[in-house]
């Protein structure tokens, strides 16, 4: 075997996150072991954060999804594969992905993904992905509190006038429900309904805008949290706006935090806010509306009995109560991948009672109610319904940390030295059960 010569590993560095594609290695059992700037910007991920993680902890797939594990398993390369899957972020990303497996010595030591990203590609396109193929309007959109009543009164407003509109709120308010919503008020209605997906950091997306989008036709463009473009791709995207005028389409933009405070700090243009208020609609988080969590939780369980005919049908006064007192940081995304994750369990059972919840939500929420949670909940009994292996393990991780944790008194080194890990590594685990990713 050649001796590589140490020097040069900073050229291979500089080469590997220089590259315009993504490139992310793990060795024979799935653990990252490279993991390129291009990747980081794709995934939203640190290499800290996915050091020592197989793929299947790191991402909402299973193992037939996973072109790496797959590759892994049959030491026969992949090409051309379009990956669709949730990023730490909790967001949808779409890859084009080549696997490759390495080999040495005839050995198979790991698999490398060179991965493109079409996620902006894919969402202008598109509708924007979503579980129900119906179209949304109004009437799907949960609006029990006053202040969403208003939100909807002033959207149909603004699809009335067919003016531009600025969407303001919180990650996992709906803003994107509201955006398909008013076009889907507009009469005569609109030709296409098309997401500009605003986060990405090169300019070739917006440069398409041209060849992609149908100016012959009237079509309404949501342009999806402007406020994460940089200042120089939102000067590209208000020229071209400027340049096609109105004439009919309806233009949508959402921010994610108070524009004055925005412009302030630099990271929202003048002009392109100017363009988009002549409606501004500010969404409230959910911890200021908790009016719309029952009805919310209501409604979602009636269309999943009528899509897949399941037995759920209500939760129980003590589920009902914590709802009502948790803050919802991730609003109303939060509370639906909580019910998307309860569902997905349930057997038989007609209501939602407290043990059915996933543990990293009751941890979160421990101290809200009467049931905390105890190590007996761990022991395997005859008459206990047992848990998947990998729920069953996410589960005691969970609960395991918490407990080293309040031991320490909550100190990170001190906690990571007995558990004999890195801070790094403590940090993400902490992070990923803060944001319900068990």
């Amino acid at each position: 075997m050649n001796t590589i010569d140490q020097s040069l590993f900073p050229l291979y560095e500089f080469a590997v996150n220089r590259a315009g594609v993504g490139i992310h290695a793990v060795d024979h059992t799935g653990r990252t072991v490279i993991y390129n700037n291009k990747m980081k910007a794709i995934e939203g991920f640190e290499l800290e954060e996915v050091a020592d993680r197989s793929i299947l902890e790191l991402f909402n797939l299973n193992q037939e999804e996973s072109t790496l594990l797959r590759v892994l398993q049959s030491g026969i390369e992949q090409l051309n594969v379009k990956q669709t899957y949730w990023n730490r972020k909790g967001n949808e990303i779409t890859t084009v992905n080549d696997t490759y497996p390495i080999f040495h010595e005839e050995e198979l030591i790991g698999a490398v993904e060179i991965a493109s990203d079409v996620t902006a590609l894919e969402k202008f396109i598109l509708h924007p992905l979503r579980k129900d193929s119906d179209p949304v309007t109004f009437s799907q959109v949960i609006a029990k509190s006053e202040e969403m009543k208003a939100v909807v009164t002033t959207a149909i407003k603004a699809a009335q006038t067919k003016l531009p509109v600025l969407l303001i709120g919180e990650s996992g308010t709906g803003k994107d429900l509201i955006a398909e919503s008013i076009h889907n008020e507009i009469s005569p209605a609109n030709g296409s309904f098309y997401t500009l997906s605003c986060h990405r950091s090169d300019s070739s997306f917006i440069d398409r805008l041209h060849e992609d989008l149908n100016v012959n036709e009237v079509f309404t463009l949501f342009c999806d949290r402007i406020d994460l473009l940089s200042i120089p791709l939102q000067q590209k995207l208000y020229s071209f706006l400027k340049s096609i005028g109105q004439s009919g389409h309806q233009f949508i933009a959402s921010i994610g935090d108070d524009p004055v405070e925005l412009i302030g700090n630099g990271t929202l243009l003048k002009d392109l806010y100017y363009f988009f208020t002549s409606f501004a609609i500010r969404i409230s988080p959910l911890r200021k509306r908790k009016e719309d969590i029952l009805p919310f939780v209501n409604s979602y369980l009636e269309k999943r009995k009528k899509r897949f005919g399941t037995s759920l049908d209500g939760i129980a006064p003590e589920v009902e109560e914590l709802f009502l007192r948790y803050d919802w940081p991730g609003n109303m995304r939060e509370l639906e991948f909580l019910l998307d994750e309860v569902s997905s369990l349930a057997s038989t059972e007609s209501i939602i009672s407290y043990g059915m919840l996933p543990l990293h939500f009751r941890l979160k929420t421990d101290g809200m109610n009467d049931n905390p949670i105890q190590a007996a909940d761990f022991i395997v009994k005859p008459q206990k319904e047992l848990l998947p292996l990998d729920q069953y393990l996410k589960d005691a991780e969970a609960y395991y940390l918490q407990k080293a944790m309040k031991l320490h008194e909550d100190n990170i080194t001190k906690t990571a030295q007995a558990l004999g890990m890195s801070r790094q590594n403590l940090q993400y685990r902490l992070r990923k059960l803060k944001n319900g990713r068990g």
